[in-house]
């Protein structure tokens, strides 16, 4: 009788879209911090850097639609009959 046989269990999540290969270079110190990184999350290196690199892309994107929904608004005008409007005018609360 042989020993007991490992099953994966684990489910596997495919992406429905093209992967790109890009070769970078490190220094090698870096590296090996990468793949120390890498290792403790059960990652790649490669897939490590793609999911840092989608985070910061989304952050960005993010960012950038924020300030465009931001100066679409017109201006307010803020002293109101010779005051400031409290802060719960201001955000409409």
């Amino acid at each position: 009788m042989t020993g007991p046989s490992l099953i994966d269990t684990d489910p596997v999540l495919h992406y429905n879209c093209v992967m790109k290969n890009v070769t970078i270079t490190l220094e090698e110190e870096v590296a090996q911090w990468a793949r120390v990184w890498a290792a403790r999350q059960n990652l790649s290196v490669s897939r490590l850097i793609s999911r840092f690199l989608r985070r910061r892309m989304l952050e960005e994107t993010g960012y950038g639609a924020a300030m465009k929904q931001f100066l679409s608004r017109r201006p307010q005008v803020l002293k109101k009959g010779g005051r400031y409007p409290s802060r719960g005018e201001l955000y409409e609360r």
